[in-house]
């Protein structure tokens, strides 16, 4: 069978030859044209197959390429933002999300595996806890005119070792919250001229971590969750030259959001949202506000808060926040809208390419933890 690849697709994969000596390149080229075509799990094995390479005398040079072979996963997912940028995105705000992921895994010969609630199976009122890897993947968000829906790409994804694995180890250990802290940072390097938007669920709306992300030399927005108990305050007032001690880092306390929901004087205004959770246009009730969020001990982060209420009673109240307080109260609603995709495209991984095939992700996980744990060395990320 000819495997020569189409003109087309070997365009689009051309700027990933440099990460690849020749042999290699002719493996990886077959490889992605056979999970192309390839139908249900993506095996070496089912590529090989549907290649009519499945004689072939040397079918372990295939496998190689991603258990053996050197090249860098990191170098192929700036490619592969830059593509997509390129494409989708020439100009204006790059909006991105980032979640993590469960993949359900059991054996011995996966040591970086731990014990994590199972986000698929859990509710409010059961915790279902799986065996398996974290995935931490960043993702574009971006509007793909042809399909008339936003579509979650992810472009780099790394593993989030178990605390077990890192003392095992002894590796320096590294919560979810820095490794998306490192992300972000490696990916505002990528494109330092661009304004970045990322779109993260509550489990990442950290202040020390929003502030070192949001308050440096090269700042990145955050849009996530806000608490309607977090602690609100005016900003500090202007010092003056008769002002003694130390600065002061906060002004005067605001009112719970909680209160600010309940208050008869609050003013809301109607905002209608485009693509509402798969639902088309919605009309929401909001009303924002600026404030610095402060704990005791922790950075003070400037913020826009947005609290979001349903006119039909559909979903309970919520509140939002912005580390640009520049952003419109829309702006900040669809763009963490967005974030719903990041699940579809999980659900779609998991479905149609075999994300928990043993045979697929088995043999990579800890070559991917070989090539991340290289980040170690530099602590100031």
């Amino acid at each position: 069978m000819n495997t020569t690849i189409p003109v087309e697709i070997a365009s689009i994969l051309l700027p990933f030859r440099v990460l690849f000596t020749k042999p290699v390149w002719c493996h990886v080229q077959t490889l992605v044209m056979g999970a192309i075509l390839t139908t249900g799990k993506r095996t070496i094995t089912s590529v090989m197959v549907v290649m009519g390479l499945n004689q072939e005398e040397h079918f372990q040079n295939y496998h190689r390429v991603l258990n053996r072979a050197v090249w860098s996963s990191l170098e192929a997912s700036r490619i592969l933002l830059m593509l997509m940028v390129t494409v989708f995105l020439p100009t204006g705000p790059i909006i991105m999300g980032i979640d993590d992921t469960i993949e359900r895994r059991k054996g011995k010969k996966i040591k970086a595996k731990g014990i994590y609630r199972d986000p698929v199976r859990s509710s409010n009122s059961q915790v279902v806890k799986v065996s398996g890897l974290r995935w931490l993947s960043m993702m574009l968000l971006v509007e793909v005119s042809w399909a008339q829906r936003i579509w979650a790409l992810p472009f780099l994804t790394v593993l989030a070792p178990s605390e077990r694995y890192s003392q095992q180890y002894k590796l320096r250990h590294k919560k979810l919250i820095d490794w998306a802290r490192q992300i972000i940072f490696q990916v505002k390097r990528w494109l330092p001229n661009r304004e970045l938007v990322v779109v993260a669920d509550s489990s990442f709306a950290a202040l020390e971590r929003m502030a070192a992300v949001s308050q440096g030399v090269m700042p990145v927005h955050i849009i996530t969750r806000l608490r309607l108990d977090a602690a609100l305050y005016e900003p500090a007032p202007e010092r003056t030259s008769q002002t003694m001690g130390r600065p002061r880092l906060k002004g005067a306390r605001l009112p719970n959001l909680e209160q600010v929901l309940v208050d008869s004087q609050t003013q809301w205004q109607t905002i209608k949202v485009n693509r509402w959770y798969g639902e088309g246009e919605r009309l929401v009730s909001c009303c924002t506000g600026t404030a610095v969020w402060y704990h005791t001990g922790l950075p003070v982060v400037p913020i826009r808060w947005v609290l979001v209420r349903d006119p039909l009673g559909k979903f309970e109240s919520q509140a939002l926040l912005s580390t640009n307080q520049e952003y419109s109260p829309k702006q900040i609603l669809e763009w963490f809208v967005r974030r719903w995709q990041i699940e579809v495209t999980f659900e779609e991984v998991r479905k149609h390419l075999g994300i928990e095939t043993q045979l697929v992700f088995g043999q990579t996980s800890q070559l991917l933890v070989q090539h991340l744990h290289c980040w170690d060395y530099f602590p100031w990320l």
